[in-house]
């Protein structure tokens, strides 16, 4: 299944978080927020390249950096 970097994905699908381009501090941050490889997030909104993502029943806003480093793949 083809990625896309995770603020290329449409609002209100769901994806799957397939990889992470940056280093481990990032992968850390993100895992704070509930966020890792293997995730599955719903896209809620999106201002500019940035989104606002659910999971779990908690939305986290990812600034347009992080959401480019994010791969992802739709989930059907």
């Amino acid at each position: 299944m083809p990625t896309r970097p995770l603020s290329e994905a449409p609002v209100g699908s769901k994806v799957r978080l397939v990889a992470i381009d940056g280093n481990k501090q990032l992968a850390r941050r993100l895992l704070s927020l509930g966020l890792s490889v293997g995730s599955e997030v719903q896209i809620l909104n999106r201002r500019g390249r940035g989104v606002v993502v659910a999971r779990q029943g908690n939305r986290v806003a990812l600034g347009k950096g992080v959401a480019e480093k994010l791969q992802a793949e739709l989930v059907d």
